[in-house]
């Protein structure tokens, strides 16, 4: 490791470090855990290009700052699709979905009180990074179960291939790095 890749993201200069994530591939790795300032001005800055929606919806766990900032920002509302099920959580609905910066097939779950704040409600996916796209598969798969039309799908960066897609909204652009 040791290499770093420079960005600016609304407005903020950071240093991404390159983390191999295969034998033929680095990937710079933008964490918004403990990161306020870079949080709150992307939610202010994806909040002025987003379509107009009812409800946030996010993964577990990176993309949980992003969607409470920008439902914060908006006073609305966000739900989270748990990783795990919870006791809280006794009627659910779950899928399936293999992310890039994960080793194996996770779950993402609902529960029922979520559904309720979902089912009939138009419906932004938001997540840091979007990369393979299969964590927004996952999620838009989730939300049409739970009877949500989704309008958009957002992130902070675009990795990869993802740059190309015309049904996401994204503030900035995020190389990948063969080797």
């Amino acid at each position: 490791m040791g290499n770093t890749y420079k960005i600016n993201i609304a407005g903020c200069e950071r240093e991404l470090p390159l983390c191999e994530v295969s034998e033929n591939l680095d990937i710079a790795a933008f964490v918004m855990f403990g990161d306020v300032e870079v949080t709150e001005a992307s939610a202010r800055e994806l909040l002025k290009i987003v379509p107009e929606h009812d409800v946030i919806v996010t993964a577990e766990a990176k993309g949980i700052p992003l969607g409470y900032e920008m439902a914060r920002q908006e006073k609305g509302e966000y739900v989270v699709a748990r990783k795990g099920l919870k006791v809280y959580m006794p009627e659910y609905i779950n899928v399936e979905v293999r992310s890039i910066t994960t080793l194996s097939i996770q779950r993402l779950y609902i529960g029922s009180s979520d559904i309720k704040k979902i089912r009939d409600k138009r419906v932004l996916i938001v997540d840091d990074v979007i990369s393979t796209g299969e964590s927004l598969a996952a999620l838009k798969k989730l939300v049409e179960k739970a009877g949500g039309n989704v309008v958009g799908m957002a992130a902070v960066l675009a990795e990869g291939d993802a740059v190309d897609r015309d049904d996401i909204i994204y503030l900035e652009q995020l190389p990948v790095f063969p080797k």
